[in-house]
């Protein structure tokens, strides 16, 4: 479980308002001063990402468990920094803790390692400028950190703040992903209103505590933007038509809002401009993880998980990252840490020995709490509210070799989670707030996978496979978490997709895959035009061809029983069927997805 006082996880706004280096030069050395702005609300549209793989039990062989005393190693230390969060387990269990022990498999593999909990977001980005630029004249250097680990879906913004001044020192230095030891997988959740998780529309004008910018923000976002509500990106004005924000310090802030009832007058807007009415509203959905959803559940109840990194599992992967021209000159160093973090994973993924053990060790590592509180919410549980409610809490998971060659897209039919996640919530983050974050380091420069591959060649068939989904064909939908139409062109009267479509195809594949927990239907509906039989079979034939493309493009990511077709032809008109711009509303496809 990550991030766990108020120490923990610091929010992306810290991130970009703080670690952005830049910033501080436009407001000091520029005398740019930002000032609140009207913005509009806005559609943020399809937050497409991938699938990840689910976290599995492998068919290793167990290990012995890594001893207490301090291995004697020749070889250099590699610093490592990290939040204290779950999904980094294997890594910790396969260092023996903090340092490097006999018997661990860091110590059986040479790698020297040293891990350090940091929660200060702009330390890690701070510390790893410092090695960098150290490295360059002392390879040697005690000063900085070698390797980070952050979430996937905030390292644009992390490295927009980092690549840039790592370039002045050179081309090569710039900071480049290359792992994931895990991620989160339910623990970071939105919470609202049940009667939001019955009638997601009914969110509009909700009024959601969270840190903005941060992960678990991103979750509220990307729920929106599967379901069609805008996003109100200035949290001193109020839209009723769209999700709107207050600004938490952090993500146990975000739950105490909620809990003492916060509520704030504000102004109205719609369509972006203000319509002079103020109004009085208050906290009913928070943004948080745990334990802030438990102080919810046990001090007021009444909130509900709407969806989380349970169902969008692809959103947090825990990304390892390093600076380029250390890892080149190092590389053995480099691919036999990856290798026994991908091992320690593969422990704690078969073992409840090595399971107990990592969650010794991480209790130590961070300095908090024991042994029995880190395997819970590694595992995730369940809990009944002050009011009733059974509200889910906590849910981590490691990562192995199998794993990470799938979120990355090297297995035949997956896809590069890694990449869509990056530049999916770079993009959200620059869409919403153009002057914190106008631009980021692009992905074909960041994402490093050669030395992922290495290793996977190396191990050969010794690689654990990712476990995947398994979904039954006559199993429908019972709990809906979001519902959507798209606009998919095909000829006329025809099955087949228009040249147009394929942009919209993708993104409607990024945005399905983001959830393998879900499953999918496809409802083809038609306008009036023809003959009514003939509409209804045309409108199956239109959702079979979406359902054949999503499978053919990824079969990893659309098994066998994920996507079921309904056909409606022209009986389900969303406007009448009056005019061609109307007749273009209803031919469309409506997605939903759910358990």
């Amino acid at each position: 479980m990550k991030r766990l006082t108020p120490l923990g996880r610091i929010t992306i706004v810290a991130l970009i308002l703080a670690g952005l280096w830049g910033l501080k030069w436009l407001i000091m050395d520029s005398g740019y001063v930002m000032t609140k702005q009207l913005t509009t609300s806005q559609d943020v549209g399809k937050v497409d990402l991938p699938t990840a793989p689910k976290n599995a039990s492998s068919t290793v062989q167990a290990m012995s468990l890594p001893g207490e005393k301090p291995a004697n190693l020749n070889s250099p230390q590699v610093r490592w920094l990290m939040w204290a969060w779950n999904a980094q387990m294997g890594a910790i269990l396969a260092n023996g803790g903090s340092e490097t022990t006999e018997g661990s498999i860091m110590a059986k593999k040479g790698v020297n390692l040293k891990i350090t909990r940091q929660d200060d977001v702009p330390q890690m980005q701070a510390s790893l400028i410092k090695f960098a630029n150290e490295y360059k004249s002392n390879p040697s250097t005690p000063e900085g950190a070698h390797f980070v680990t952050i979430m996937g879906d905030g390292a644009a913004a992390f490295l927009s703040g980092v690549n840039p001044e790592l370039e002045k020192i050179g081309p090569d230095y710039r900071a480049q992903i290359i792992y994931t030891c895990g991620k989160s997988l339910g623990e970071d959740k939105f919470m609202g209103l049940p009667s939001w998780r019955d009638n997601p529309q009914s969110a509009k004008g909700g009024l959601t505590a969270a840190v903005l910018r941060d992960g678990d923000w991103n979750i509220v976002v990307k729920w929106c933007g599967d379901n069609g509500i805008r996003i109100n990106p200035d949290e001193t004005t109020y839209d009723p038509d769209a999700m709107n924000f207050v600004a938490a310090d952090n993500y146990l802030d975000a739950a105490e809002k909620y809990i003492a009832g916060y509520s704030e007058d504000r102004e109205v807007v719609q369509n972006g401009k203000r319509t002079g009415e103020k109004k009085r509203v208050s906290v009913n959905g928070v943004a948080t993880w745990t334990p802030g959803d438990v102080n919810i559940a046990e001090k007021k109840g009444g909130l509900v998980s709407i969806v989380s990194t349970k169902e969008y599992r692809s959103q947090m992967p825990c990304v390892l990252i390093g600076i380029k021209k250390y890892m080149e000159d190092n590389r053995p160093t480099v691919e036999k840490m990856i290798e026994g973090i991908a091992e320690g994973g593969d422990q704690v993924k078969s073992y409840s020995a090595a399971l107990d053990k990592a969650g010794e060790l991480s209790a130590k590592v961070y300095n908090e709490a024991d042994k029995a509180y880190w395997v819970k919410y590694y595992k995730g549980t369940q809990s009944a509210d002050k009011q009733g409610l059974v509200v889910d809490l906590g849910g981590s998971a490691v990562h192995n070799l199998g794993d990470n060659a799938e979120i990355f897209g090297l297995n035949s039919g997956s896809t590069n989670v890694v990449k869509i996640v990056y530049d999916l919530f770079g993009g959200v983050a620059s869409k919403l707030y153009p002057k914190l974050m106008p631009s980021y380091p692009k992905s074909d420069d960041v994402i490093e996978v050669s030395y992922l591959k290495d290793v996977i060649a190396k191990a050969g068939s010794n690689v654990s496979a990712a476990e995947t989904v398994a979904f039954t064909n006559d199993a429908n939908i019972k709990e809906k978490v979001s519902e959507k139409s798209w606009s998919i062109e095909f000829e006329s009267g025809k099955a087949s997709f228009s040249p147009q479509t394929e942009k919209t195809l993708n993104e409607l594949f990024n945005d399905l895959v983001v959830a393998n927990n879900l499953r999918v239907e496809i409802h083809g509906h038609t306008d009036n035009t023809g003959d009514p039989s003939k509409n209804m079979n045309l409108s199956e034939e239109r959702a079979f061809a979406v359902k054949q493309w999503m499978e053919q493009k990824s079969p990893n990511n659309f098994p066998q029983g994920r996507v079921q077709v309904f056909a409606h032809g022209q009986t389900q008109p969303i406007v009448p069927n009056n005019s061609p711009e109307n007749k273009a509303k209803n031919r469309r496809v409506t997605i939903v997805m759910g358990k």
